[in-house]
């Protein structure tokens, strides 16, 4: 038994990496949810934000560009944006329907970053960037220090964590302590009678999309810059959807997303231990690599019932009552 919680202690740093992604990407995913618009091209901003960072980071760092990752880091943020606003304008404006309009902007960020590839690097993935240009982990003083907690959470981890960290916080209290997250709320439940009252409606699903897509973009970024050395059209792997499930699963809650998130870490990890774990051994190896996708698949069935926003994905007719 002190066998096996050794493992997990072991297990854990690299769970809560491979969380981070998930977390950042889930939280995004949050906004829009709760605003009435279903975004299923989450990975496609991460397709986009991933691809344009590290193109970004590769040029400006080759330029000998100072805090090069910051540049990379804003246009990731613009780009993701800007393709999600796709999304928003034929969901909100054109009042297309909302699951097919984010299909077609995966299959898009799927192409368009090889070709951007082959046309900028001659090749379908980018050349490898230098670890030396991104961030090192670093700990944090005083909490690194607290029993136990203080070695899982706060030591030796990438930024990206304790910005999913931070994220959290800050959209709990956005969408359950202030007027605009009241307002976003009020759009996801119940758009007309948020109407009646003045809420601008479709501004308000405007914002909720286009947070989602910047953070879907960042939570691209964190899972490249973290996991890899380079981008092509593996890199994200379709966590785009995982993430979908994590706010699915933590019940469109930041704090259950959080939770969810570290849970599908955990799901991702178990390949890297499997064969130093007697009752695990057995099992094959590629059982491991599609476990986060078939806890994804469990997830969504178990939670068949569960009730989101009530007007999430429907389309917003001012004249219904």
């Amino acid at each position: 038994m002190e066998a096996i919680l050794a493992k997990l202690y072991e297990m854990f740093p690299i769970a809560l990496n491979l969380s981070v992604p998930l977390i950042i990407t889930g939280l995004g995913g949050l906004f829009s949810e709760r605003s009435g618009i279903v975004n299923v091209a989450l990975d496609a901003c991460m397709q986009i934000g991933a691809f344009t960072a590290v193109t970004v980071l590769i040029i400006l760092a080759d330029m000998g560009v100072k805090g090069a990752i910051w540049y990379a880091l804003l246009a990731c943020a613009v780009a993701s944006t800007l393709f999600v606003a796709i999304h928003a304008f034929s969901s909100i404006e054109m009042m297309a329907d909302q699951t097919i309009s984010g299909t077609a902007l995966n299959v898009l960020a799927g192409g368009l970053t090889i070709y951007l590839c082959v046309v900028i690097f001659s090749t379908q993935s980018t050349p490898a960037f230098n670890a030396s240009a991104t961030f090192s982990k670093v700990s944090v003083p005083l909490l690194k220090d607290i029993p136990i907690l203080g070695k899982l959470f706060f030591t030796n981890n990438y930024p990206f964590t304790y910005f999913a960290y931070v994220l959290t916080v800050v959209t709990w209290f956005v969408l359950f302590k202030t007027r605009f997250g009241l307002r976003l709320r009020s759009c996801g439940e119940f758009p007309q009678a948020a109407a009646s009252v003045g809420i601008d409606v479709k501004k308000t699903r405007w914002i909720g999309v286009l947070l989602s897509g910047m953070l879907a973009g960042i939570g691209g970024v964190a899972l490249v810059l973290t996991t890899q050395t380079y981008f092509n059209n593996l890199s994200i792997h379709s966590l785009g959807f995982v993430a979908i499930a994590t706010m699915i699963f933590g019940k469109w809650n930041p704090w259950g997303v959080l939770g969810a998130g570290i849970l599908f870490g955990f799901a991702q990890t178990l390949g890297y231990y499997s064969n130093s774990i007697a009752f695990l051994k057995f099992i094959p190896t590629e059982f491991f690599n599609a476990f986060p996708y078939i806890l994804t698949i469990i997830v969504i069935v178990l939670n068949g019932k569960q009730v989101g926003p009530k007007a999430s994905g429907e389309l917003y007719d001012p004249s219904k009552r």
